[in-house]
């Protein structure tokens, strides 16, 4: 039996288009200048997280409440009923369960649109925990998050499979001790070779875990 932890946005929903574009838009809406990786950089941090990256290094003068609210209420219409999963995902994740593993999610995304878009796509049910890093009080930049993961499943973090479709966050669970999945999305496809170099494996379609 295997235990897999699996991101969400851009792993399990093709919803990276999205909040890329709600990155960008709270940012630009607030006069705020960024670098031209600044979604590469935040997508780990989580909505509290990025809000504190906008105002610690890139000065922006809202507080973190509002900078959340802001890039919420631009996603929460997508995720609530637009945003698909990802091919083959679906399929994967039943053969998987049907096989005996267990399966989890751990997301930067707040439970808000989190969890009504995986019930939506009709995902929500195969998952043992459905993680927020907000359920942590802390991102997928800090190691002991995947630990943390791995205690609350009861098994030790080397035991634990993570798939992420960000660079930053499978380099930081490697270095947490766990096996990790890199995945293919669009929004990452210039890192292909970087996370195969790093990565236990890297898969491009889901069906590939079977």
């Amino acid at each position: 039996m295997s235990v897999y932890l699996f991101d969400f946005d851009g792993t399990l929903v093709d919803s990276m288009p999205v909040f890329g574009a709600a990155v960008l838009h709270v940012l630009d809406t607030n006069g705020v200048s960024y670098p031209d990786d600044i979604v590469k950089i935040i997508t780990p941090l989580g909505f509290a997280g990025t809000a504190d990256y906008f105002i610690r290094e890139l000065g922006a003068t809202k507080s973190r409440d509002e900078l959340v609210d802001e890039m919420t209420a631009y996603m929460v219409e997508a995720y609530m009923n637009t945003i698909p999963a990802k091919a083959h995902v679906e399929n994967t994740l039943r053969e998987l369960r049907a096989r005996g593993e267990r399966l989890a999610v751990l997301t930067a995304s707040p439970h808000k649109t989190l969890d009504p878009c995986l019930k939506r796509v009709g995902l929500f049910d195969l998952f043992e925990r459905v993680w927020s890093c907000d359920d942590f009080n802390t991102t997928k930049a800090d190691p002991n998050i995947y630990k943390m993961a791995a205690k609350e499943l009861g098994i030790p973090v080397e035991e634990l499979i993570f798939l992420d479709d960000n660079i930053n966050a499978d380099q930081t669970a490697i270095a947490a001790g766990a096996r990790v999945f890199g995945v293919f999305d669009e929004s990452s496809a210039d890192m292909e070779n970087e996370m195969r170099a790093v990565c236990e494996r890297y898969i491009r379609d889901f069906s590939e875990l079977l």
